[in-house]
């Protein structure tokens, strides 16, 4: 297996899950406008989803930066860290982005902004502590590929549609108890009513599932478009070692865990060498630790 091969492999099944959710959402509408015969709610829902998360894609980076505590890195005191950043970004074809710094003994990282050139990227302290330079570029390459690969936006874009999923499941349910196009003497509307409640329990779970498989994609595709830029699979590995045997970070939030190359709050995740059971994989937003280093192990040089 090489580096390209993960890479093209993993954005087939990323796309893939894209259509899925759409399809999804497209028969959920269906479902709805049928059931009610009147589009109304769905189309509120639809508008009042795109109003929000926009303004959440416009101001994302910036309240992931506050709220993980991240500072602006000194160009003379992480000299070094920034000549990596910048180094990997010309390799890349992208702009250096800003770096960042967060007071934390825990190794980790993440990158955050709408487009490369509105792009961040920060560092914990503890990576700087306990990494060596070639894990670093490790890391700092598999951030500055989620920069390159516009994650950013497509998190956005799957922020949307399961958005757009639990208003409508949620105007829904709601209506159910104020009144709607209910007919009690007629078993088929009956039926349909039903269908109408398992489609509204079960269709935000399977959004959310879809959701986090995306992420976990996009986190596997990182890894791979990361070997490209170092050439060095094991730098990478050893990175996600080291982080991943250290303790949580000190102020872990649910908003930005995704965004961070390992999960932050370390408690329910299996240490390596571990195997992560299946249901476990299914709510998790990074791919299980022991799998991400064993891909990157088993990695061909890209060059050789």
């Amino acid at each position: 297996m090489t580096a390209y091969n993960f890479k093209d492999s993993n954005i087939r099944k990323t796309w893939l899950l894209v259509t899925l959710f759409f399809v999804g959402i497209i028969g959920l509408g269906w479902a709805f406008s049928y059931i009610y015969n009147d589009q109304a709610i769905l189309i509120f829902a639809v508008v009042l989803s795109l109003v929000m998360n926009v303004g959440a894609y416009w101001y994302s980076d910036k309240v992931a930066l506050a709220v993980s505590r991240a500072v602006p890195a000194d160009p003379v005191r992480y000299h070094e860290l920034h000549n990596i950043v910048e180094n990997l970004a010309i390799t890349a074809g992208l702009p250096k982005p800003a770096v960042y710094i967060i007071n934390d003994p825990s190794p980790n990282a993440f990158a955050t902004g709408r487009n490369p050139q509105h792009a961040s990227i920060a560092f914990t302290t503890g990576i700087l502590e306990q990494l060596n330079k070639a894990e670093i570029e490790g890391v700092a390459a598999h951030e500055l590929s989620h920069v390159k690969n516009y994650d950013i936006l497509l998190s956005t874009v799957v922020v949307v549609l399961v958005g757009v999923v639990s208003l409508a499941t949620d105007f829904f349910l709601r209506s159910m108890w104020f009144g709607g196009r209910r007919d009690d003497r007629d078993n088929g509307g009956n039926i349909l009513m039903l269908v109408g409640i398992a489609l509204a329990i079960l269709a935000p779970i399977f959004a959310t599932l879809v959701q986090l498989a995306i992420s976990r994609r996009r986190e596997a595709l990182a890894d791979a478009s990361g070997v490209l830029l170092t050439r060095y699979p094991d730098g990478l590995a050893d990175a996600l070692e080291k982080i991943e045997s250290a303790g949580p970070m000190r102020h872990p939030t649910n908003a930005t865990a995704h965004l961070f190359i390992a999960n932050p709050f370390k408690a329910d995740t299996p240490r390596v060498g571990r195997k992560t059971p299946w249901l476990a994989k299914l709510f998790m937003t990074h791919p299980p630790i022991e799998e991400r280093i064993a891909a990157l192990r088993a990695m061909d040089r890209p060059y050789a």
